[in-house]
């Protein structure tokens, strides 16, 4: 049976250890050198790279997310074994994890380990599709003669990059579309490289629940539920023209999956569609002075990743959610696209204001959507603002200085808000 060493990277006929450094950590597969679908899912990424930079974190419990009233961005194994999960309440997590430390987000740094990540599978294949900054699809259809290895060696050799020269983990998953690859990826996490094969595709799905298929949420389970259907073999029994009668469109593709079917490519030019921040108040205030403030951060982080991008947007999105939970949007489109910080702020702020007896608030977000380049970002000015070119010049002279002395080395009187 093929067979390579995920340490080595030698390849060999299967046995328990490898032949040339005798390592135990060997993967070994009928289909090993014949699959090129893959995905790559960084492990725990946030936390990984919080103990990277602050080694007494390692061992330690690590929650990365907001105060007591937001919730959890991302939790480290050690967390997680405690029950900690992405998105639960972090009252909720601290309760699982009173020992936990927690850090707030540094998404700038997180983006900057992502692109030394994006950079390394550039040099495996141009097909990439990242799904967020920490994993992404990856095609190496074609490029065993360019690169000598077939491509689970050279996904071997990407996490062993990885993990040498940025200081994080990830899990491949290796397949024959992007549905099973996805899977995959998350069937030995962490430091994982499972495949799924053709020959292995029905038997592997038949006994799986539905909540396994990329997309079925709560709600989607909830009605196939009612419907009779838990696992992947009650989908089975289903007729085409049955399940898309009952589900629509879901129930051509729930067809297709059921049988490992997945004809989408891997799509390097996958369009971003919008960009967002937020973040969720300790208390619930209506302080005008306080909302204000969070506007101005919140604006500021949308714009910093626009500019990393090279992107601007039309659209301008305010978020908020009361204290009964109940989410309530505002959005406009702008004459000119933009990327600029005070553009998405004061965009914001009126749409604040035109929300009448709506507070306390427990949430406030920004987004920004409907993108094209930055070269066609910000030309016309406002012409009901003669000030309005004079704080871009100043905005962009702001970033420069960041971008020399650090994120802290300036910052606006309304961000101490």
């Amino acid at each position: 049976m093929p067979s390579l060493c995920r340490d080595c990277l030698e390849t060999f006929d299967s046995a328990a250890r490898c032949p040339a450094c005798g390592s135990p950590r060997v993967i070994a597969h009928d289909e090993l050198f014949d699959l090129s679908i893959a995905h790559m899912d960084c492990d725990a990424f946030y936390a990984s790279v919080e103990k990277r930079d602050d080694p007494s974190l390692e061992g330690k419990p690590l929650i990365i997310g907001g105060g007591r009233r937001g919730v959890v961005s991302t939790a480290c194994y050690i967390a997680r074994i405690r029950g900690v999960r992405s998105a639960m309440p972090m009252f909720k997590a601290l309760r699982l994890c009173p020992d936990a430390v927690v850090l707030k987000p540094r998404m700038e740094v997180y983006a900057q380990v992502s692109r030394q990540i994006r950079a390394l599978m550039q040099d495996l294949t141009p097909a990439i599709e990242p799904l967020s900054l920490d994993e992404a699809f990856l095609d190496l259809t074609g490029t065993t003669r360019l690169h000598g290895a077939p491509p689970a060696v050279m996904l071997a050799k990407l996490v062993k990059s990885m993990r040498s020269e940025l200081g994080v983990t990830g899990s491949i998953g290796l397949s024959h579309n992007k549905f099973l690859a996805k899977i995959a990826s998350d069937l030995d996490k962490p430091h994982g490289f499972s495949v799924i094969g053709q020959a292995e595709t029905a038997a592997f799905l038949h006994d799986k629940p539905v909540g396994l298929i990329w997309g079925v949420g709560t709600a989607t389970r909830s009605a196939l539920d009612t419907a009779g259907i838990r696992t992947i073999s009650d989908l089975l029994r289903w007729d085409h023209t049955d399940l898309i009668a009952r589900f629509g469109s879901m129930g051509d593709r729930l067809w297709h999956l059921a049988r490992g079917q997945d004809a989408r490519r891997v799509s390097a030019s996958s369009p971003m569609k919008s960009i967002s921040n937020e973040t969720t108040f300790p208390e619930d205030t209506a302080d005008l002075d306080i909302l204000d403030g969070h506007l101005w951060r919140l604006s500021e982080k949308v714009s910093d990743r626009a500019k990393a991008k090279g992107i601007a947007g039309r659209v301008v999105t305010l978020k908020l959610k009361r204290a009964n939970h109940a989410i309530l949007t505002r959005r406009t489109a702008l004459r000119d696209a933009t990327q600029l910080a005070d553009t998405l702020y004061r965009t914001a702020r009126r749409l604040m204001d035109q929300v009448e007896g709506d507070a306390p608030y427990r949430l406030i977000g920004v987004g920004l959507s409907d993108f094209v380049s930055q070269d066609s970002a910000d030309l016309s000015g406002d012409l009901l603002d003669p000030n309005a070119n004079a704080r871009a010049s100043a905005e962009r002279a702001t970033d420069s200085i960041r971008e020399k002395f650090g994120a802290g080395a300036i910052l606006k009187g309304r961000a101490l808000r």
